[in-house]
């Protein structure tokens, strides 16, 4: 199993909620956890890159790891709320940790042996392995809960995360100049003076942020009168649309500029149908917009690898983490206000910054 599945196989990604509900906990609290995470995460991001960047990535990802494993030994040891509000403060460190390290660090081991322009096909491999591994992660977790227990759960997902972390040693670093003291201030300056780098990075974080939108799809399935017992499968069949348009975004970013921007905009009306279609239909077409989507998202992240320079890579990579996070609040509000239908629109909305930020390639 690749680093970048074995990482996403956490058997209590889709257990925790209900381990939450079984705990006694309301939906107050549920949400009060949920905020810690968030608010954790992206105090962090920026701050995590500065450390890849004048440190080690591959340090920072094997920190990270240990982080995410402590925190759900944290929750198997001490199942309440104060040990859940520790966890996720621990899991949004190590969220943080890994947010914009990975990339720079493929990005710069295939610069190393002059291979850079094979990191959209790299990066879209490892997004489609990220969604195809919720596959076994969901048999693991069903037939790890019937044997142990949410605890037994728990201690399997601590395990899995050191496992990712003995991994990541082993990948390679390349020799790189370090950046000094000032990575924080080198990163947002270069975002500041460049402009195609601080469009860029505007691009991928409104892109990313329409992610959010994943969160729903299993409301929208039942709407549109997907029994319910259909649903888990209808969300699956989304999940493996999406990978596989995570693996051609490697093609994807080969197209001319002007083409990506249409694809997004095929996604957004796409998703807007398939808030009106029936059941089948309406999976159908959301799960041919999320793979688009995808596609883009994916040559976008490649585009803003291109345009970075020097030694502060893992840092301007996580100011777009940033932006992806707050973007996504906005994806939230707006299926909040109108569901898919409003959803599409802002995928709408966006498609301008996309044309803008993809139009100039370097060099």
């Amino acid at each position: 199993m690749s680093w970048a599945a074995l990482s996403e196989f956490v058997p209590l990604y889709p257990l925790y909620a209900l381990l939450f509900l079984d705990t006694g906990l309301s939906t107050a609290e549920i949400s009060a956890l949920f905020a810690v995470w968030s608010v954790t995460a992206v105090l962090a991001e920026v701050p995590a890159g500065a450390l890849a960047d004048r440190w080690s990535r591959r340090g920072v990802l094997v920190c990270g790891a240990v982080l995410q494993a402590a925190a759900f030994g944290l929750w198997a040891v001490a199942p309440e709320t104060a040990g859940f509000a520790a966890g996720f403060a621990l899991w949004g460190l190590a969220s943080a940790l890994h947010s914009g390290t990975a990339e720079a660090l493929v990005y710069d081991g295939l610069r190393a042996v002059g291979a850079e322009e094979a990191f959209a096909r790299v990066n879209g491999r490892m997004t489609a392995a990220e969604l195809l591994v919720q596959v076994p992660t969901a048999l693991a977790a069903a037939a790890l809960h019937a044997v142990g227990g949410f605890g037994l759960v728990a201690w399997t997902s601590a395990a899995v995360s050191l496992a990712a972390g003995a991994l990541a040693l082993r990948f390679p670093e390349p020799p790189r100049e370090r950046a000094g003291g000032g990575t924080l201030r080198a990163g947002a300056a270069q975002v500041a003076r460049h402009a195609p780098l601080r469009i860029a990075v505007g691009a991928v974080a409104l892109v990313g942020g329409l992610d959010a939108m994943e969160e729903y799809f299993p409301v929208l399935a039942a709407e549109r009168g997907v029994p319910t017992g259909a649903v888990p499968v209808a969300v699956l069949a989304i999940a493996l649309a999406g990978a596989a348009g995570a693996a051609a975004g490697g093609r994807a970013d080969e197209l001319p500029a002007g083409v990506l921007p249409a694809v997004l905009a095929l996604a957004g009306l796409l998703l807007g149908v398939s808030a009106v279609l029936p059941g089948p239909g309406a999976v159908a077409a959301l799960a041919l917009a999320y793979g688009l989507y995808l596609a883009v998202l994916v040559a976008a992240e490649a585009r803003l690898q291109e345009r970075i320079e020097g030694s502060a890579r893992a840092t301007v990579t996580s100011v777009a983490g940033v932006g992806v996070e707050v973007a996504g609040v906005l994806a939230f509000a707006a299926w909040a206000l109108g569901g898919a239908a409003a959803t599409a629109l802002l995928v709408l909305a966006v498609v301008p910054v996309v044309a803008l930020g993809l139009r100039v390639r370097p060099g």
